[in-house]
């Protein structure tokens, strides 16, 4: 299997786990909550990516 390549983007749409933590500041399982608990899961195939979008939605949501 070929390794994925890591592409600089200024504002990506969607980001894996590692992406998702480093945006958050924060664990690996915390970020998977966040994510799941946002609704912003997307799975293709067996790639799991996280929509910035809905998380920032979800995190304004909580901060109210």
């Amino acid at each position: 299997m070929n390794k994925t390549k890591i592409r600089a983007t200024e504002q990506p749409i969607a980001v894996d786990i590692e992406g998702l933590s480093a945006r958050l500041s924060c664990g690996r399982a915390t970020a998977r909550k966040i994510g799941e608990q946002a609704g912003a899961k997307i799975v293709i195939g067996r790639r799991v990516l996280y929509s910035i979008e809905k998380v920032k939605k979800y995190l304004l949501y909580l901060e109210e």
